[in-house]
């Protein structure tokens, strides 16, 4: 088989402010820069991963609902694509979390990103026993310090602080309000990544000088032309500005529902009703609250592969975040990077 050319990357050379602040990101994890891919259901898959770490960023494949068999095939056929380093997102939540884990064991994953709740006792630890690190995400100060502090080898190695900017499951506090409270706390003796609402490289400048060691961007790169999302999925976003990418509303306070930030379309009106019928079969089914939330966790998967997948943007649900204004043609991985590496230079060097 013949070589495969060496893929375009990022030229770190060329941003040395930039690469400096976020030295410590980028050598946890193993790339050219501190520059992660949030993982995207349907979106942050082989293609898309291996392009970005390929590029010099962190790609990170998107589990969500997969079985411990896709998951396989899915590290595997990425692996085959990759030259460089990438990660998996779990949700915490997840029936068979276990299995997955030992699947990225299996595979020797370096990075594992635990998403959608506090990590289940066991787990964290099952994931440093292989030898990988692992993320999870901080929506507080308080549980940033809990999932840092924890002993016998239960703590993060590193954090995601997300605001309420982002697309998909979100929290309710803003990025820059959460970056002025968390990073002063926490980022001289832990690593931070900070994410949700960037769109550009004078915003990557802002948070490394406030102490992070990287940012993470989803909506900036589910339009990349590596990116297997429909024509019709990414023309919504070329369309779609800030106002557009609206949150999901919790209809019945009983339902553990994490809002959602998506473009509005019937599909976000369908997943209201979709709460009211859940929120039906919990009166008269009696089905646990558990079981609850997988509904609405499987509602999602549906949605999303219909506007992913099968272009159906009116009926799907095209997560996104507010930065999805920015993002207004089809582009290469590579040249999101430089483009973002190189805004961040200049502002650092407009100091």
């Amino acid at each position: 088989m013949p070589a495969r050319a060496a893929p375009k990357r990022a030229a770190m050379t060329t941003y040395p402010k930039t690469k400096a602040l976020m030295q410590r990101g980028a050598d946890f994890l193993g790339s050219e820069t501190a520059i992660l891919c949030g993982a995207m259901s349907w979106v942050s898959e082989r293609n898309l991963v291996s392009a970005i770490s390929n590029a010099g960023g962190f790609g990170v494949i998107a589990c969500g609902a997969m079985t411990p068999e896709l998951l396989d095939a899915e590290i595997a056929a990425t692996r085959a694509l990759a030259t460089r380093p990438f990660g998996v997102n779990l949700i915490t939540m997840h029936p068979q979390l276990f299995d997955l884990i030992a699947v990225c064991a299996k595979h020797g994953v370096g990075h594992v990103v635990l998403a959608g709740g506090i990590p289940p006792k066991g787990s964290v630890e099952a994931i440093k026993g292989s030898g990988a690190k692992v993320i999870c995400f901080a929506p507080t100060l308080a549980l940033a310090k809990k999932l840092l502090r924890q002993r016998d080898g239960a703590g993060a190695d590193a954090l995601v602080i997300e605001g309420m900017e982002a697309g998909g499951h979100i929290g309710p506090v803003s990025t820059s309000v959460l970056a002025q409270e968390m990073l002063p706390e926490l980022a001289e003796q832990h690593l931070v990544f900070v994410a949700g609402g960037i769109g550009r490289g004078e915003a990557i400048a802002g948070y490394l000088e406030m102490g992070a060691c990287g940012v993470q961007l989803g909506t900036r790169f589910a339009c990349a032309t590596e990116s297997i999302a429909h024509p019709a999925f990414k023309k919504a976003f070329f369309r779609a500005s800030a106002r557009d990418a609206v949150a999901s509303v919790q209809v019945d306070p009983r339902l553990p529902v994490i809002p959602v930030r998506a473009l509005k379309n019937r599909g976000t009106e369908a997943f209201t009703a979709k709460q009211r019928e859940i929120a039906q079969a919990l009166d008269e089914e009696g089905i646990a609250m558990g079981e609850a939330q997988l509904q609405i966790e499987h509602y999602w998967a549906g949605a999303l592969r219909r506007a992913v997948i099968d272009g159906d943007v009116e009926n799907g649900s095209l997560m996104a975040g507010q930065s999805v204004g920015m993002v207004t043609q089809e582009e290469p991985v590579a040249e999101i990077i430089a483009q973002l590496m190189a805004e961040s230079e200049a502002a650092l060097s407009r100091r």
